[in-house]
């Protein structure tokens, strides 16, 4: 089995891309859905957060009102450090029993989308690491466009992470994505080829419906 890390800084495309290798035969291991899955109600990470900045975060239904954190947590690099380690061993739990699992299996490509992969220095566990990347005016533009997030507190969203240079310094593979659809397909192609190598007909033929 293949282990590969799939990275990227906000707004970048890892969705897109990741949807792009499950239809060639990847497994996908997503950070962001298990974060998701370790804050549900009544969970201990969530009581935890709940602890540190009290009941504003939580909606009248007792669920995590995402939009009333991400104003407090991107409004300070410690309350955004302090966030990350009340989830993330939840969420790295999660993700191994994943891999677990898919090795069990006998899957032969298994992507883990992490968004922090470099801030958390998870770059040692993975076979390769892909970095999808793209200019920081474009992806602005996505989460002001696409998520409604207002241009200031996205700045302070992209200011908090890695600066793009350092990452794609440290990738084995970088998937540009600035162009159109086709454009990012051609690029998952050329760095899907390289990974699997030989394994593309079989991997796909797998994927097919």
């Amino acid at each position: 089995m293949r282990l590969i890390g799939l990275t990227g800084n906000i707004a970048s495309g890892k969705s897109a891309v990741s949807d792009l290798l499950a239809a060639r035969g990847a497994t996908i291991i997503d950070a962001d859905v298990l974060a998701r899955q370790a804050v549900t109600k009544a969970s201990p990470a969530l009581t935890a957060i709940v602890a540190r900045w009290g009941a504003g975060v939580i909606d009248k239904d007792g669920n995590l009102d995402r939009a009333a954190l991400r104003h407090v947590v991107f409004d300070n690099q410690e309350d955004l450090d302090a966030l990350n380690e009340i989830v993330h061993p939840d969420v790295l739990r999660r993700r191994n029993e994943e891999v677990a699992a898919a090795r069990a299996r006998g899957d032969k490509v298994v992507v883990c989308v992490i968004p922090l992969l470099f801030e958390r220095h998870l770059a040692d566990e993975f076979d390769a690491i892909v970095l999808v990347d793209a200019p920081r005016s474009d992806r602005l533009d996505r989460i002001v466009r696409e998520r409604g997030i207002d241009e200031a507190e996205a700045m302070k969203m992209i200011a908090s992470q890695m600066p793009s240079d350092l990452k794609r310094a440290r990738a084995d593979y970088v998937i540009e994505n600035s162009g159109s659809f086709e454009d990012l397909e051609d690029e998952v192609n050329r760095v899907w080829d390289a990974i699997v190598g030989d394994g593309v007909s079989s991997l796909d033929t797998a994927a097919a419906p």
